[in-house]
């Protein structure tokens, strides 16, 4: 323990990432590195079965006396939000499905103030960042729209901001190429300050191939200034450009950070996770490795320049987007701290660099990987694999080993749709078949997914959930005067019976596990979820999962993102489940722990079902527990 602590403390003072050491929980990530660590160490394996409800905050506004029946149907509706709230100087801070940003009392839960987006404009789904204000202006709440619109928020009132863009938005769209553009283009996670810059992504469209860019952009904090901007497709005479075949690169869309910038807040590095090309099922039309898609790029956070870069996936066409915060951490090596940063996708697999030159800390070798039958299509005849770290979930499945038997009905049911659509078993980098389905392991939803994951320090230990939920495709020739030639088959799904969503293949459907950083091995590995369609003794399977885990210094991992509406707490040392609740709906968002002005430690999670696995959406509530 001893040992534990001093190795704890270190890193905290070196790492550069700009660690919170008080109960705050001030950006997504709790730390600008987006290590989702808490010093915070009341609630512990000894006690968390003891948390209880402490106050809970229903997002819905209420529908005005005067709204038609067709607006108070509409309102009365429950919408799915994944936002992960802020706690910053005894105000907490979140966005909603319902078009508000709002101010609540971390202690008691009671709204503060609530800004309502104008025009019918709904906030990044992701939550806010927070600016702490200078001698020039006041603290500032900022996030994007649905619609491309930047808005900052005095955090103290909820009013625009004063002398940011015009009454505190600043529209972020391309001018002047609506027709060429086009939408859609706007952001669904929150942005990241540093400094006196507000560094956004955007999210844009999978197809057509040909629309907005997935640039990179930092604006003034202060004016709503545009300060510089990172091209993800370079433009003729940029590095990179080459990796695209002459012409493919132009106008391209998608090469986008729909998720999470992470920052080294001491060495001003800014850390991008792009997305893959639109179209990210074919690449017949952008033959080469296509930089950036699905690649890590570091650049200078005060001018955009570019650092270095490591590519995941080389010309992705499975949609294998980087999305998830980029971790960093200071890793131990030999004694001593080295600054890194942990990298997790859609695939399953974790890479682990230097953050300061993007070299290796564990082995990556290049392996060879199948090719593709669609015409048109050149695949990379390799993909980067760490060496040291196994993949966290299921990679292919093979039909007389891997179906599920937990129930004769189940089988049945799914060994008659594998055999009547005739598909052939897929796995990571199998190229989706032409005029036949494949099986892809791990399908769109990963692997993990834009949770991410977390860290415990003084471990060293990685927590990252994932999911094992395949998917089943084929492209066929299009037929008219689309832009590919090619477009999706008739068989197009989740690899699971759809009326009880029970996956066809063996559980585990979904894990929660550690890795050393130290050795890049499995620490230990463990089921996340329950399938509550089956028979009691046999629900412990796992379920698909969207949203990440928090690490704390009691010990403690707590994470929702089931779709079994659960919310637990894992010992972080085991991987012991020590504490489960029931939620009104599935919590498909990353949770905070914080402590109140009253001195107890709180743990907020948002719980209103949705997201891409289909959980339903029974809740508009905000919860949060503590310790009687």
């Amino acid at each position: 323990m001893a040992r534990y602590q001093l190795f704890l403390t270190t890193t905290l003072l070196t790492t550069g990432i700009a660690f919170g050491a008080t109960g705050d929980w001030p950006t997504y990530g709790h730390d600008k590195g987006g290590m989702r660590f808490s010093t915070l160490a009341d609630i512990t394996a000894a006690n968390v079965t003891n948390l209880e409800v402490a106050w809970t905050y229903h997002m819905r506004p209420e529908v005005p006396a005067a709204a038609t029946p067709m607006a108070a149907r509409r309102a009365a509706r429950f919408l799915a939000g994944q936002a992960t709230p802020l706690v910053v100087d005894g105000r907490m801070y979140v966005s909603t499905p319902y078009s508000q940003v709002v101010a609540l009392d971390p202690v008691t839960g009671e709204k503060l103030w609530a800004y309502t987006v104008p025009e019918s404009g709904r906030p990044s789904l992701r939550g806010v960042e927070y600016w702490p204000g200078d001698g020039s202006a006041a603290a500032r709440i900022v996030f994007g729209t649905r619609d491309g619109r930047l808005i900052a928020l005095d955090a103290g009132t909820g009013v625009p901001a004063a002398g940011f863009g015009d009454n505190g938005v600043v529209d972020m769209t391309y001018p002047g190429t609506a027709q060429d553009r086009g939408p859609p283009f706007g952001m669904t996670s929150p942005p990241v300050v540093w400094r006196d810059l507000v560094i956004t992504g955007s999210a844009t469209q999978e197809y057509p191939p040909l629309g907005n860019p997935g640039d990179v952009r930092a604006w003034d904090i202060r004016t709503g200034e545009l300060r510089w901007t990172f091209h993800s497709v370079p433009r003729p005479g940029e590095p990179g450009y080459d990796t695209w075949e002459s012409g493919s690169a132009d106008r391209r869309s998608g090469v986008n950070v729909w998720g999470f910038i992470t920052v080294d807040d001491e060495r001003g590095i800014a850390y991008l996770p792009f997305g893959a090309p639109a179209y990210d099922r074919y690449g017949g039309d952008r033959k080469g490795d296509n930089l950036y898609g699905t690649s890590l790029v570091a650049v200078d956070a005060a001018t955009g320049a570019y650092r270095w870069h490591f590519q995941v996936v080389h010309h992705d066409i499975w949609d294998n987007d980087l999305q998830a915060p980029p971790l960093l951490f200071d890793m131990e090596v030999d004694g001593s701290a080295v600054p890194a940063v942990a990298v997790t996708s859609k695939n399953s697999l974790v890479f682990v660099l230097d953050r300061i030159t993007g070299k290796p800390l564990h082995p990556i070798e290049e392996r060879v990987v199948p090719t593709s039958d669609v015409p048109g299509e050149v695949t990379s005849p390799t993909q980067p694999f760490p060496v040291a770290t196994p993949p966290l979930a299921r990679t292919g499945f093979d039909l007389q080993r891997d179906l599920a038997t937990l129930t004769v009905e189940h089988t049945q049911w799914c060994r008659d749709w594998i055999m009547q659509n005739e598909m052939r078993a897929g796995g990571l980098y199998v190229p989706f078949g032409f005029n036949r389905t494949t099986i892809a392991f791990p399908g769109f939803q990963g692997g993990n997914n834009w949770g991410g994951a977390a860290l415990d320090p003084g471990l060293g230990y990685l927590f990252i959930n994932t999911s094992d939920l395949g998917q089943v495709i084929s492209l066929v020739a299009a037929t008219g005067d689309g832009p590919l030639p090619v477009t999706l088959g008739p068989v197009n799904a989740r690899f699971q019976q759809p009326d009880t969503r029970l996956p066809c293949q063996q559980p585990p459907w979904g894990q929660l596990s550690a890795v050393d950083t130290a050795t890049g091995k499995v620490a230990w590995q463990t089921t996340l979820g329950v399938s509550d369609a089956l028979p009691e003794d046999i629900r412990g399977t796992g379920r698909p999962n969207v949203g990440g885990p928090i690490a704390t210094a009691g010990g403690l991992v707590f994470i929702g993102a089931t779709d079994d509406s659960r919310f637990r707490a894992f010992d972080s040392r085991t991987g012991a489940e020590l504490w489960t609740v029931d939620l009104p709906a599935s919590a498909h968002a990353t949770p905070i722990t914080y402590r109140g002005a009253d001195g107890r430690q709180y743990v907020t999670v948002i719980a209103t079902g949705g997201s891409f696995i289909n959980s339903p959406v029974t809740s508009d509530a905000i919860i949060t527990f503590a310790l009687p």
